[in-house]
C-alpha cells in the first residue's frame, strides 16, 4: 500500500499567496525567472532559482547560489511572509485550467516507497540534475519542489473530497497571471485525516510519479547521505496526489537544428520507407492519433503516418516517441541519445504549435515534429513494466505552484 502522513507546511500568509506563489523551477531559465520575479520581492523564485539574486555570471550551480536560496528562504519567514503549520495537516489542491478542474491531495510519501518501486517511475534521471536538487535540499533544509504523483481513481476517495471541500472555505484563492485558478484546503481536523489514510491505505497500492522523477531521486538520495542518523521528516517527501481520470497528458514535440547533410528532397525520400507522406502546406498539423507524426520544414507542415509493421506493440515501442526515434531521428538524423545530443530541443504543448512554426522560421531551429500525446494508461503500463519512455515524453498542464506549500526536514 501507499504510504502518505499529513505534514506541517511551511505556507505563505494568506494575503501573500498569490505573490509567493511560482511557476515550477525546472520551467523557466534564469533569464526567465529574473523577469518574473521583477518587482515582487515575495516571489519563491528568490528561493529556487536564487541566482536570480546574485551576479549574472555567477555559475547557478555554485555553492553560493543554494547558500542564497537559505539565506531568502529564513528571511521570508523572517518578514512573516511564510510561516509554518503549528500541526500535521493534509492539504486539498485544486486547478482549475480553461474550465477543466483537478483535484489532489497534497501529502508526504514514504521514500520506503520510492525505494521499493511502490511509487512507480517511467523516466531515467539525469545525475546534474538530481545533484543540483540535492544540493538545493540539503542546505535549506526544504524540499521546495512538489513530486507530482498519480493515481488510478477511487470513488470512495473522490466522493470524500468533494464532500469535504463543498464544506469548507479555501484557504487560499486566486487566479495566477496565466489564468489558472489554485484554491487550497487546509485539512486540519483529526477525523478527516484519519479517514483519508485509511482510505489511501485500503484502495490505492501503488502511485506513479507524473512528474518529479528528479525531485523525487534527489529526497531519496539527501536521506541516503544522513548515514543512518536520519531525522524522520527526511523519511517524506512533499507530493500531491491526483486521481488519473481528472488528469490529461499534453503533447511534448521535437526542433532540430539541422538536416545532418540533407536536402528536403532527399530527406523526404528517406522518409518513405516507413512513412506515407501528405503535405499540407500552411495547414498546421497537430497529430489527432496515434502514430501521425506533423512535420514542418521550410514553411510547409507535412502529415507522416507511420505504416503498419514499422513499430513494435509492447508498451514502449507502440508509443509515437519511440517510432519517431526509431525511424526518423536515430537512422535520419544520427541522433541516438534524446539527452544529450545538443541538436534536438524539446517543446511542450501548451506553448502550441506557433511555437514550433516560429523556432524554425527565425532560423534557431531546421526541423521540427509534432507528436500525439502519451495517454496515461500508457504510462501506467510502461511504469506497472519497469520501463521507462524515451525522454521528455509527458507534458502536464496546468502545473503546481512553488511556495505554496514546502516541507521542512529540520523541524
Amino acid at each position: 500500500m501507499a504510504i502518505i502522513q499529513p505534514f506541517k507546511a511551511l505556507r505563505p500568509q494568506p494575503q501573500f499567496a498569490k505573490q509567493v506563489a511560482s511557476k515550477p523551477y525546472d520551467v523557466l531559465s534564469s533569464a526567465e525567472a529574473k523577469i518574473e520575479a521583477q518587482g515582487n520581492p515575495a516571489s519563491f523564485l528568490h528561493i529556487t532559482k536564487s541566482e536570480i539574486d546574485l551576479p549574472e555570471q555567477t555559475d547557478i550551480h555554485a555553492p553560493e547560489v543554494y547558500q542564497q536560496a537559505k539565506q531568502n528562504l529564513h528571511a521570508f519567514i523572517k518578514r512573516d511572509i511564510l510561516f509554518q503549520e503549528s500541526k500535521p495537516c493534509y492539504y486539498i489542491y485544486r486547478l482549475i485550467m480553461d474550465g477543466k478542474s483537478q483535484t489532489g491531495l497534497v501529502c508526504t510519501s514514504a521514500v520506503d516507497d520510492y525505494d521499493n518501486n511502490i511509487i512507480k517511475k517511467h523516466e531515467f534521471t539525469r545525475p546534474d540534475k538530481e545533484l543540483d536538487r540535492i544540493n538545493h535540499i540539503t542546505v535549506t533544509g526544504a524540499q521546495t519542489g512538489n513530486v507530482f504523483l498519480a493515481y488510478r481513481n477511487v470513488p470512495a476517495i473522490d466522493a470524500f473530497i468533494v464532500q469535504w471541500t463543498s464544506a469548507k472555505t479555501p484557504g487560499y484563492d486566486f487566479v495566477a497571471d496565466d489564468g489558472v485558478q489554485h484554491s487550497i484546503w487546509v485539512m486540519n481536523d483529526g477525523n478527516a485525516i484519519e479517514t483519508i489514510t485509511q482510505l489511501f491505505q485500503q484502495y490505492v497500492p501503488v502511485t506513479y510519479i507524473a512528474d518529479g522523477h528528479h525531485r523525487a531521486a534527489s529526497a531519496a538520495k539527501v536521506r541516503q547521505s544522513f548515514n543512518g542518523n536520519i531525522p524522520e521528516s527526511a523519511n517524506y517527501f512533499l507530493t500531491t496526489l491526483f486521481p488519473a481520470n481528472q488528469l490529461s497528458i499534453m503533447d511534448y514535440n521535437r526542433v532540430i537544428a539541422d538536416l545532418n547533410g540533407h536536402t528536403e528532397e532527399s530527406l523526404l525520400v528517406a522518409l518513405t520507407k516507413n512513412f506515407t507522406i501528405q503535405l499540407q502546406g500552411d495547414k498546421q498539423v497537430k497529430p489527432t492519433a496515434p502514430h501521425q507524426i506533423g512535420m514542418y520544414l521550410n514553411g510547409k507542415w507535412y502529415q507522416l503516418n507511420a505504416n503498419p509493421g514499422t513499430f513494435n506493440t509492447d508498451p514502449i515501442g507502440i508509443l509515437d516517441v519511440s517510432i519517431l526515434q526509431k525511424n526518423i531521428l536515430e537512422p535520419i538524423f544520427n541522433i541516438v541519445d534524446q539527452r544529450t545530443d545538443k541538436r534536438i530541443d524539446f517543446i511542450g504543448g501548451i506553448r502550441g504549435m506557433a511555437a514550433l512554426e516560429n523556432s524554425v522560421n527565425t532560423g534557431k531551429m531546421k526541423i521540427a515534429f509534432s507528436l500525439f500525446p502519451v495517454s496515461m494508461e500508457q504510462l501506467f503500463a510502461i511504469a506497472d513494466s519497469n520501463n521507462v519512455m524515451p525522454p521528455k515524453s509527458t507534458w502536464f498542464e496546468p502545473k503546481l505552484r512553488d511556495g505554496l506549500l514546502t516541507h521542512l526536514i529540520y523541524e
